[in-house]
């Protein structure tokens, strides 16, 4: 169950960006601080959630980008150079929605 419930968590953090961003242009977002600062959270907390999954759930959701995901946080909560917008712009435009598909599928598999 524990694996399924920071599934859940996770859902629910990628529908928060995907709501934060819905009919917002990158210079919209890039020059809303307050915008910019929510998404980055979020997107941390995925990379801190993947550290608490199971070894064996994430090998056999494999397809699903953990590495990346954890990666990410990595960059954002270390600042390594500083958070690079334009990528999380496009890791919330082309990315995300990808990946809430992949997550609603896992959790309707353990249902």
């Amino acid at each position: 169950m524990r694996n399924e419930a920071i599934i859940r968590k996770m859902i629910a953090y990628v529908d928060k960006i995907l709501k934060y961003c819905e009919n917002v242009t990158y210079e919209n977002f890039k020059s809303n601080m307050m915008l910019v600062e929510a998404c980055v959270f979020n997107l941390s907390q995925l990379g801190e959630l993947v550290a608490k999954l199971d070894d064996s759930y994430i090998a056999k959701y494999a397809q699903v980008p953990w590495k990346q995901m954890r990666g990410l946080r990595n960059r954002i909560v270390h600042d390594y150079e500083g958070v690079n917008l334009i990528l999380v712009w496009e890791i919330i435009t082309d990315d995300l929605p990808d990946l809430l598909q992949q997550l609603k599928m896992i959790g309707n598999n353990q249902e």
